[in-house]
């Protein structure tokens, strides 16, 4: 169920100095949480070249171009390195914790006793329930060691939802 309709494998950094991902099953994002990205994304440049052009027409001046350069460059490279993103986030449920790991360059690997939950949240957006995922947060009495799961299908969540909820009952912390 975890599993469902994503990647086949999570990637690692290539490098000596990477964080291990150790041993277990590492769960990952669904394949359709690229295609939402992209679709965001695409609309950013749309929008972003439709208000220069309206910009250019009625004011007749072309400075408006330089920030409108300056956006579309920042979200063309984020088009570009979103599939790789994507590739890279994943989760682990452990005996005592979760273990979430994000990022390509710059890593996080968060681990969430199961104890130290407060609460899980599922909320999904306009597009998100069209493509049938969601996102799953976890919050905890520390702000740092919160995680938000983007991406993971709408069965994943609520499976994930309902095991991190049992979990914590049966060790009555947490939830």
């Amino acid at each position: 169920m975890l599993g469902e309709r994503t990647y086949d494998r999570i990637l690692e950094p290539r490098s000596r100095r990477r964080l291990p991902l150790g041993d277990g099953t590492w769960y990952q994002l669904a394949r359709a949480y690229v295609r939402v990205q992209l679709i965001t994304q695409g609309a950013v440049v749309v929008l972003v070249l439709a208000a220069a052009i309206v910009a250019q027409v009625i004011t007749g001046v072309r400075w408006q171009w330089i920030p409108a350069g300056i956006i579309l460059l920042v979200t063309l490279v984020g088009l570009v390195v979103t599939p790789r993103q994507a590739r890279s986030f994943g989760y682990q449920l452990r005996r005592d914790d979760l273990v979430f790991r994000r990022g390509i360059l710059w890593q996080r690997v968060v681990a969430v006793p199961y104890g130290r939950m407060q609460l899980v949240d599922i909320t999904h957006g306009p597009l998100d329930r069209g493509f049938g995922i969601a996102q799953l947060k976890l919050v905890t009495a520390a702000a740092s060691t919160g995680v938000t799961i983007p991406g993971l299908t709408q069965e994943a969540a609520e499976h994930l939802r309902d095991t991190l909820v049992a979990v914590a009952e049966t060790r009555r912390t947490g939830l």
